[in-house]
């Protein structure tokens, strides 16, 4: 892992990824970059408006041409949206060129985290909590399939998860 100059966030909404990723970046001195925040600026639009219009699989397939371009950057923190790894090519990209991180979180702490924010598409229904843990039960295994790391946010501060990770990348590979 030492050979590797970037880490990639990744996990399910409401993990921490652009919170720790920060904090995370702060640490490390590398820049800090959000998917999901560099795909509003370029687009114009708020992802759940490009979900409304474009479906979910066009916001996938404009997620995918960005994290192809970002994963090729250097010395970077990259906090990805919840579902960036459902393309085969996304996780390729992530999984080739940095340390990836899976931040994970129970479905308890997701809909803590998400129960006020409007601009998350996929919960906005009548059953936040039956999606997360359909997302989950479809995810969980794609983020550890690529995962270099797993770190645990439920209970840890922020500052303790990022120096957590800092301390996991220091170990030898085993």
């Amino acid at each position: 892992m030492k050979g590797k100059r970037n880490i990639f966030l990744v996990g399910p909404m409401g993990a921490g990824k652009t919170t720790i990723g920060k904090q995370l970046a702060e640490i490390l001195k590398l820049e800090f970059v959000d998917s999901d925040h560099e795909l509003e600026d370029r687009t114009g639009a708020p992802i759940d408006w490009i979900f409304d219009i474009e479906g979910e699989d066009g916001f996938r397939k404009r997620e995918e041409a960005i994290l192809e371009e970002l994963t090729q950057r250097q010395g970077i923190v990259l906090a990805t949206g919840g579902g960036a790894i459902v393309s085969d090519k996304s996780r390729n990209f992530l999984a080739a060129r940095g340390v990836v991180v899976y931040l994970e979180t129970s479905i308890e702490q997701q809909l803590e985290r998400t129960r006020r924010d409007k601009r998350r598409p996929l919960i906005q229904n009548d059953n936040p909590r039956e999606t997360l843990e359909a997302l989950m039960k479809e995810r969980e295994p794609l983020y550890l399939e690529i995962a270099d790391l797993t770190v645990a946010t439920n209970i840890s501060s922020v500052k303790s998860v990022a120096k957590e990770i800092v301390e996991l990348m220091e170990q030898p590979i085993a």
